[in-house]
């Protein structure tokens, strides 16, 4: 059975003050730092062999899989893809969430509520981003069958993807929590995913 490691990115300073990130290219803060080398000390005790580490191409999430990647394969290639990248918040970028509910009263009320029904002004839908990245996670899969693969995208990134290997509706987006830097564990067996772990962030407990 494939091995899929699924990660969110160490923090960065618009998480820790709630600010809509999306496609903004926003560094890993020195906590975030900490966060990734903790999770590279963490995956050591997998004992991967020749991991495969695949990357959003934003700042947040590469830094994160470097930093995490030196620990277990230093100098192994981190492949950047387009599939992963956070999603598109479009206006609700760069704004803190009082802003938000200030200026779009109507769509935050239904992003707390009904999260599958909302696409934002100018940005994606949680579903487009289901879509995009189960594709592209079914292609990876099945093309690295002999590896274990590593994969560092962004918090609504994951909750969107794994709401879908689940069967689960985009509604459900608030039901699954994905701390900074957590595991999610997934097993493919050729035909479908299996969730084994989720959230895992023991590593940032110590």
């Amino acid at each position: 059975m494939v091995e899929i490691l699924l990660i969110r990115h160490g923090e960065t300073e618009w998480n820790r003050e709630e600010i809509f990130r999306g496609h903004t290219d926003i560094p890993l803060n020195d906590n975030g730092r900490k966060q990734a080398k903790a999770l590279g000390e963490y995956l050591l005790r997998w004992k991967l062999t020749d991991p495969l580490f695949i990357s959003s191409p934003l700042a947040r999430a590469y830094e994160t899989a470097q930093l995490a990647a030196s620990n277990i394969s230093p100098g192994s290639e981190i492949i950047k893809t387009e599939d992963f990248k956070d999603i598109c918040f479009g206006d609700w970028e760069g704004k803190t969430l009082p802003e938000v509910e200030n200026k779009y009263p109507e769509l935050y009320n239904l992003w707390k509520i009904e999260p599958g029904a909302v696409k934002f002004p100018g940005g994606e839908s949680l579903d487009q981003v289901a879509l995009r990245t189960e594709s592209a996670l079914y292609q990876i899969a099945r093309n690295h069958r002999e590896k274990t693969v590593v994969i560092v995208s962004h918090r609504a990134v994951n909750k969107a993807l794994l709401c879908r290997l689940l069967g689960l509706t985009s509604n459900a987006f608030w039901k699954l929590q994905q701390h900074p830097s957590c595991v999610n564990e997934l097993g493919f067996t050729g035909s479908d995913f299996i969730l084994i772990s989720l959230n895992d962030s023991c590593h940032l407990k110590r």
